[in-house]
């Protein structure tokens, strides 16, 4: 999804409000010219962007969610391509997946935001497909995390119990 300049600062500023609100700090700063995603990175537990080099503003919310789903003891400690550090990536990739669709029903944001066709390895159409569809793949690892409920129990997903895991 293409986004003019005014749109991209709307979603940062969406996504600095709602971050800031759960715990999660998000700053503009420098960004080595290679990153996992261009133009943000993440540094000690924070989401650093660069708006000269930040392609897809959706990046920073996905980025987030691996902060988010991090265990608390390491969250402060965690560095650049985290998903490719830690040895459990995959279940964690669809935790954050599913963390961030629930952090785009909560700000309202559309999902092709984040879910946009450079990322997500030619799969962006249906994750949105699935998730609007109710098919939340890797969930029980959010539940486990004590992060949310199974859907159909009171509170539960996409709505969050905890939007950072304890």
């Amino acid at each position: 999804m293409q986004t003019s300049m005014e749109q991209r600062e709307t979603l940062i500023e969406t996504f600095h409000d709602f971050l800031e609100e759960i715990g999660i700090v998000l700053r503009e700063g420098e960004i080595p010219e290679t990153t996992f995603l261009p133009g943000v990175s993440i540094e000690n537990g924070e989401v650093v962007y660069s708006k000269s080099k930040l392609l897809y503003p959706g990046d920073i919310l996905h980025e987030a969610g691996h902060i988010a789903v991090t265990d608390s003891s390491k969250r402060d400690s965690i560095s650049g391509n985290v998903a490719e550090v830690n040895s459990g990536k995959a279940a964690e990739e669809q935790a954050v997946l599913l963390w961030t669709w629930a952090a785009i029903q909560k700000t309202g944001i559309p999902p092709e935001v984040v879910f946009h066709p450079a990322g997500y390895k030619n799969a962006s159409s249906s994750l949105i497909d699935n998730f609007q569809e109710g098919e939340f793949e890797g969930l029980d690892l959010l539940v486990w995390m004590k992060m949310t409920k199974n859907p159909g129990e009171r509170g539960g997903f996409p709505q969050m119990t905890n939007w950072l895991r304890p």
